[in-house]
């Protein structure tokens, strides 16, 4: 409701603004605004379908967070075109959405394997599946609980990395020392690209790994289309900033634009990132109609809720506070289990300072096996279990 008030109230004054931009000789304006109009309609009325045959909540929730992907995505790139100067402040929250979408991707796909409650049972009962490279060296995870386990929180890291690196990139930016699109040590830019780079990689190798381990139990959702639009407007979109930045760092951007001036460089690319994206939205709006459609959910049997309780639903995110404050826990155990099991060797080593060794090779030896003879390591029965609500969990959200 919020936000059709904020379209109704905004979207004849960016048409204004664009017509009058057109005038001025600044196509771009004008051209971005069309894409962005011809987006946010499509996907409204597949939201309002949604809506009105909810009929499978643990599934069509996370559906319609996606979905508002492509309006939130357009309109903040047509602002940005229209208003550059401010566009940090609205690309924080369209980069604070990129790891909400993820997180309600895995989600979905955990609520439709486990629709039957047995999820982990069957999949502890198949082949295993090994890492992938550039992991390949690694321990396989144990099919089941341990795999799920960890691709989840694979998974949930980037939820928290994401806005957290997002809230430090506003923060470097106020004081002065964000240094967008330079690649300097004395920048926080370039830290903060590398911190999302890897982020992302980790929960994109997750999600990829998940998807080998259940591809056979997948398969009638035709998880391929939908798994491609996701990957091509939330990653697809970063490392095209990412390409950009290069572009402008390596002068191409005042090459071709015939410019010199930082603030003017500064500004164009940053109206091409906002450009591509509005264009982006409306080819993802159309995939998304195809791939994330209503219509396998159109069940007239069945009672379905009203649209202010399916609204509400949405909304509600208690199911991501919950996830969320399970996976702090997650790394508070495992930070504490990793200082447990380090703790003998720094004691060997202290009392080694104390008594003396005759040779290097005695000392590590002597550590080496208190840390063996120490407590064994958790089984994976100690993993927390896993919340998979396949019933419905605060009213309508499922987590």
């Amino acid at each position: 409701l919020v936000y059709g008030v904020f379209i109704l109230l905004l979207l004849p004054k960016l048409i204004i603004q664009s017509f009058y931009a057109k005038k001025n000789n600044d196509p771009a304006v004008f051209v971005a605004g069309f894409f962005a109009v011809l987006a946010i309609p499509i996907s409204l009325v597949e939201i309002i379908q949604h809506m009105i045959h909810y009929s499978r909540p643990p599934l069509q929730l996370h559906i319609i967070r996606i979905l508002w992907m492509v309006p939130i995505y357009a309109l903040n790139a047509w602002m940005g075109i229209i208003y550059p100067d401010q566009t940090i402040y609205m690309d924080s929250f369209r980069e604070c959405y990129e790891a909400y979408v993820i997180y309600n991707f895995m989600m979905y796909l955990l609520n439709y394997l486990n629709a039957e409650g047995d999820f982990e049972t069957q999949l502890a009962s198949k082949p295993q599946v090994k890492h992938m490279f550039p992991f390949c060296w690694l321990t396989p995870w144990r099919m089941g609980r341990e795999l799920v386990h960890n691709c989840k929180h694979g998974i949930l890291q980037y939820t928290v990395v994401r806005p957290l690196t997002t809230a430090i990139a506003l923060l470097c930016y106020l004081c002065g020392v964000y240094g967008e699109g330079e690649f300097e040590g004395d920048k926080a830019f370039l830290y903060i690209i590398a911190v999302n780079n890897c982020s992302q990689f980790i929960a994109m190798y997750c999600l990829v790994l998940f998807y080998r381990a259940n591809k056979d139990q997948l398969r009638p959702m035709k998880p391929i289309g939908k798994f491609l639009c996701i990957k091509a407007v939330v990653f697809f979109s970063f490392f095209q900033g990412v390409l950009i930045a290069v572009l402008v760092y390596t002068d191409v951007i005042s090459s071709v634009f015939e410019t010199d001036d930082d603030a003017t460089i500064k500004t164009i690319s940053t109206k091409l990132q906002n450009f591509l994206i509005c264009i982006e939205m409306f080819m993802a709006a159309i995939a998304h109609c195809y791939c994330f459609s209503h219509k396998p959910y159109v069940d007239g049997l069945l009672q379905h809720q009203s649209l202010c309780e399916t609204l509400m639903a949405m909304w509600d995110l208690r199911d991501v506070q919950d996830n969320i404050k399970e996976h702090f826990t997650v790394v508070g155990s495992g930070l504490k289990r990793a200082r447990s099991e380090t703790s003998p060797l720094i004691a060997d080593v202290s009392r080694s300072v104390e008594s003396g060794y005759h040779s290097f090779t005695d000392l590590i030896n002597h550590a080496s096996g208190s840390v063996v003879d120490g407590e064994p390591g958790p089984s994976d029965a100690e993993l927390p279990d896993m919340e998979l609500e396949h019933q419905d969990k605060h009213g309508s959200s499922v987590a």
